[in-house]
């Protein structure tokens, strides 16, 4: 086995955002009522739910699987799983003496159960699953033939997830990321035609869909079939989005995402992103950083839809609510890190 940089990178990356689904909305801080840790002592909560506890259990078996991947092969199987269990109890034990600060939030010991037992699990599978990622495994194999090497592939790594995460978010259009106006302003701004909405959808479709392909192109060891893994990553990103809405609505309804505008930037973007492929590097970089600020733009003057307004307001319900900031903020952040990461590659630390 060796060491995985990526495993490390996705773990803080993880780390991040269970802080801010855990804390969501941070806001209206102030002084706790009651000892920080007193809930632990709590008598058990009268109304106890399945969803709440699978979804504080599930939220953590990735944490205790990334600890231990982390950690491995540096420490034991042993070592490594009493970690990612240690380590989980402090983190969940933190963040719901945290939520005490919070009106809209409440610290409850069975959350903390539900997420040490998530890290648990996770730091257990991770550690005896270890030497099969970390070791000669078709994963490990795949990312050595396909990917390059380095701590600067990795970073391009988990920047593709969390825009394969951002896909979960049902209000926004078709990879459209960048959105700010909820987060700062809150107004959306007078109602136009539809023939508008369908024009700015496909355009902003198109730009990120070609933007995210040159990046995934960026980050391809040279020689690796390139044109097949960033279509597998378009198809999976959009397996992501008709999960989300399959979630949300019922199943008749799990491509109620693919309109006209989506259609229309889908084609648009697949015909840019694989014309492109073929220029050198730097071109790459230089047309995917420009579409991504061109679709920027376009996300945060395109006219509202009814239909998404109306789709966040089933989805933003008990956990969900949780859930829909944190891929709201994802979404909205994401471009603005690849833009710096894109930068980054331009500046030389990434050889094709």
């Amino acid at each position: 086995m060796r060491a995985s940089p990526l495993a490390r990178v996705v773990l803080a990356a993880y780390v991040l955002l269970v802080a801010y689904a855990t804390l969501y909305p941070l806001s209206g801080w102030r002084e706790p009522v009651a000892p920080a840790l007193s809930y632990l002592a709590a008598p058990w909560p009268r109304y106890v739910t399945a969803f709440d506890v699978a979804a504080n259990f599930l939220g953590y078996v990735p944490y205790g699987l990334l600890c231990a991947l982390a950690l491995r092969p540096r420490a034991g199987a042993g070592v490594a799983s009493l970690a990612a269990i240690v380590s989980g109890a402090v983190f969940s034990i933190v963040l719901e003496s945290l939520q005490s600060c919070l009106p809209a939030r409440i610290p409850s010991n069975v959350d903390v159960l539900a997420n040490i037992t998530g890290a648990a699990c996770g730091g257990l599978a991770g550690a005896r699953l270890a030497p099969r990622l970390l070791g000669g495994g078709a994963l490990r194999r795949l990312r050595a033939e396909a990917v390059a090497p380095g701590i600067a592939a990795d970073l391009g790594l988990t920047l593709l997830g969390l825009w394969m995460f951002a896909q979960l978010n049902p209000a926004s259009l078709l990879f459209g990321t960048g959105d700010l106006r909820d987060l700062f302003s809150g107004a959306v701004g007078e109602r136009h035609a539809a023939e508008l909405f369908v024009s700015v959808e496909a355009a902003t479709t198109a730009a990120n869909l070609a933007a995210v392909a040159l990046l995934a192109s960026a980050v391809l060891r040279e020689g690796a079939p390139a044109a097949r893994l960033i279509g597998a990553l378009i198809a999976a990103a959009l397996a992501v989005k008709s999960a989300a809405f399959a979630i949300l609505l019922r199943a008749e309804h799990v491509f109620a995402w693919l309109t006209p505008g989506a259609q229309l930037g889908l084609a648009a973007g697949v015909l840019i992103a694989y014309a492109a492929l073929p220029l050198p590097r730097t071109a790459r970089l230089a047309i995917a950083a420009a579409l991504l600020m061109a679709a920027t733009v376009l996300v945060n003057l395109a006219p509202p839809n009814p239909y998404l307004a109306a789709t966040l307001k089933v989805w933003a319900q008990g956990h969900f609510l949780n859930f829909n900031g944190l891929t709201r903020v994802v979404s909205s952040a994401w471009p603005f890190v690849a833009l710096v990461y894109l930068v980054y590659l331009a500046s030389g630390r990434l050889r094709a």
